[in-house]
């Protein structure tokens, strides 16, 4: 990488190397036009560089729901940040129950410009009939206090209405928590862009059971019907003092962004847009969908292995890959596709549905 001052430099260089061949070319027609050339082409090269700062896209890796002594977790926000920050996290979004931790103090202390952002958000924390109602609020400015409602779903939808009002995302936590949220209450709910798949709490029942759905079958409903929601991978970190599959540690799902900077606006924006993917260990190098084609490359580690299924309407399975590098021609019918990316090393990727 160079800093501006060594860009500089360099595009004076550049500049004067062409000015002089050019200069010699009018004496030797030849030879000095063709140095010329290949020296800002060289030249050229080395500038186009990316930057510091630079608006190219890449991959910002960040958790958005985890929670401090500011409300249930066991550390103080410093400490949770210090987590996340040590173990090369781009971006860490505390959402305490009903409770916006200020993020300009810790941003101060841990941020740095391309490297670190800490967010603000809010875990908007309801009920309805003692069932938990949890609604992530992302990019808040202001406290929220829950809105209430007069059944599961309208309790959700005034909750989603709150959020929307004020500018920030909206995203339904762990709606298998306290088997509360059905696929059939969120049909009800309108403008909720975002749910949870996976959550790294050990109580949320993300696999399902009994006849309730697990996530990932209640996310396929919810596309099927046509719904544009996408889905995200969690900590819901609450324990950084004890460590254990008992507890909710912090490491255990996140999503890798896709933005032109590591900006507050720009990581909003990324995800309104769907410009990213959840896991839980997987590694994407790249996700590309064309108007024939979704494509993925899987960055693997050591020995590891991987099963891709590409997963349409009705949570069809059309298409299996053992490759690192699947794809999946889209088909009449498909109504949407997502890719599912299995590791033999216990761990997955989700990306996000693509309708055509």
């Amino acid at each position: 990488m160079f800093n501006t001052s060594s860009l500089r430099r360099l595009r004076a260089l550049r500049d004067g190397h062409v000015r002089h061949c050019i200069k010699l070319g009018r004496m030797h027609r030849s030879w000095p036009l063709r140095f010329a050339a290949l020296a800002f082409f060289v030249l050229g090269v080395v500038l186009n560089q990316t930057a510091p700062g630079s608006s190219r896209p890449r991959w910002y890796k960040g958790n958005l729901h985890t929670h401090t002594l500011n409300s249930d977790g066991d550390s103080t926000p410093s400490e949770v940040v210090t987590w996340y920050r040590e173990h090369e996290y781009n971006f860490l979004l505390l959402s305490d129950h009903n409770h916006l931790t200020d993020s300009a103090g810790l941003n101060t202390v841990f941020g740095s410009v391309g490297q670190f952002l800490v967010l603000q958000g809010e875990e908007v924390t309801d009920s309805f009939n003692s069932k938990p109602i949890h609604v992530n609020a992302y990019d808040l400015a202001t406290e929220l206090q829950p809105r209430h409602g007069t059944s599961i779903a309208n309790t959700i939808q005034n909750n989603v209405d709150a959020i929307l009002a004020v500018k920030a995302l909206p995203s339904l936590n762990h709606p298998n928590y306290g088997w509360a949220v059905t696929s059939e209450d969120l049909l009800r709910v309108q403008n909720l862009g975002l749910m949870e798949v996976y959550n790294g709490h050990p109580t949320v029942n993300n696999a399902g059971g009994g006849g309730f759905q697990s996530l990932d079958e209640m996310w396929d409903t919810l596309l099927s019907a046509g719904r544009r929601i996408k889905g995200i991978a969690v900590d819901d970190a609450h324990h950084f003092k004890k460590i254990g599959k008992e507890f909710a540690n912090p490491g255990r799902g996140w999503i890798e962004v896709r933005a032109e900077a590591l900006t507050a606006s720009a990581i909003h924006a990324a995800i309104e847009q769907g410009q990213f993917y959840a896991s839980t260990g997987v590694k994407l190098k790249d996700v590309e969908i064309t108007a024939t084609e979704y494509k993925l490359v899987i960055d693997p580690r050591q020995t590891e292995k991987f099963t891709t299924s590409f997963i349409g309407a009705g949570g069809k399975v059309l298409a299996k890959s053992f490759d690192t590098a699947p794809s999946y021609t889209f088909q009449r019918g498909d109504g949407y596709v997502r890719a599912r990316v299995d590791s033999s090393f216990a761990a997955s990727a989700w990306t996000q549905p693509a309708f055509h």
